[in-house]
């Protein structure tokens, strides 16, 4: 029996069953139909929004967050910021300096929540200016660019957070176990088993997937609206990552397709991910480009329903 894992990516979610529902729901919808159930397709969803978030949001906060117009996916909530005097540890500080420049935000205060705030010109160059071919306000880039860095930052860094009275993690330990317990879920099912993977996604299966040795194998590997092409983040998966040998050959066994918007906020900055992960210096990874509606791209469910990514999903678990 072939097996999907999902893992979802930044910002806070609704709980699990829901959100694995929404996804299979998306799936079914799409303009390339693919009823998992019907298929006899089991699924996983990784979970991991509860390791940063307080409580999850609920359903209908996050289908107002996910409208046009309306704020982004997952907003719900006071985000704790990320900034250079939090950070005692010269590599941390140096980090947190590199992405804050290249996303241009040295003249764009990014924690200042003031309308001001609103008419911010980006430097040129800078991932700023990318976004501001985006057609979204300022505010709702602003506030996802707090989200992204927070959650990206504590993942590569291992950060402690205590989402709840008495409930501590170590971020990047637990998400990995995890990530590593789920797989285990697909051992012994016929297979193909693939990860389907979204946003801040991305990230953690592919650090599992090249960088833990316990990690199981999988047959595929789908990468959707993914931040894989930005250097900072690059740097803090050496040295099992190189430009030259990134590709997870160890463990995923056949294809890794990577999917963009070119309007999503997230994976502009570098849609094309086959040139920074190649596989013993060749380009191995199919980059795939989907236009999805509206205004927000990086929206997971509109990339699930859109024919690109459905059918390669489809593809992959036929074998």
């Amino acid at each position: 029996m072939a097996h999907v894992t999902f893992i979802h990516g930044i910002g806070n979610k609704p709980e699990q069953k829901e959100l694995l529902t929404r996804w299979r729901r998306a799936l079914a919808n799409a303009a390339t139909p693919l009823d998992l159930s019907a298929e006899g397709v089991t699924s996983e969803m990784v979970y991991w929004a509860d390791v940063l978030y307080a409580e999850p949001v609920s359903s209908d906060t996050y289908e107002e967050s996910s409208s046009e117009g309306s704020d982004i996916e997952g907003v719900a909530g006071e985000t704790e910021v990320v900034s250079l005097s939090q950070s005692t540890d010269t590599d941390e500080s140096l980090w947190i300096s590199a992405i804050a420049q290249r996303l241009g935000t040295e003249s764009f205060n990014l924690y200042d929540h003031s309308e001001a705030q609103s008419s911010f010109s980006a430097p040129e160059g800078s991932f700023a200016n990318e976004l501001e071919r985006i057609p979204l306000p300022w505010v709702v880039k602003k506030e996802f660019l707090r989200r992204f860095i927070r959650d990206v930052h504590h993942y590569l860094f291992n950060s402690t957070s205590t989402p709840r009275p008495g409930e501590t993690y170590e971020v990047q330990t637990e998400i990995r176990k995890r990530f590593i317990e789920k797989l285990k879920l697909a051992d012994g099912k016929a297979g193909p088993h693939i990860v389907v993977s979204h946003s801040m996604g991305t990230v953690i299966a592919y650090d599992c997937l090249k960088r833990v040795p316990e990690c199981p194998c999988v047959d595929a590997l789908i990468t959707i609206g993914s931040p894989l092409g930005i250097d900072e983040i690059q740097d803090k998966l050496k040295p099992e990552w190189s430009r030259n040998d990134g590709f997870p050959q160890e463990k995923v066994i056949s294809d890794w397709n990577n999917f963009f918007d070119p309007l999503d906020i997230v994976s502009r900055l570098d849609t094309h991910l086959a040139n920074d992960y190649k596989r013993e210096g060749v380009e191995v990874i199919l980059d795939q480009r989907q236009s999805n509606d509206g205004l927000w791209r990086h929206d997971v469910e509109k990339y699930l329903k859109g024919r690109e990514v459905s059918s390669a999903i489809e593809q992959l678990l036929e074998g």
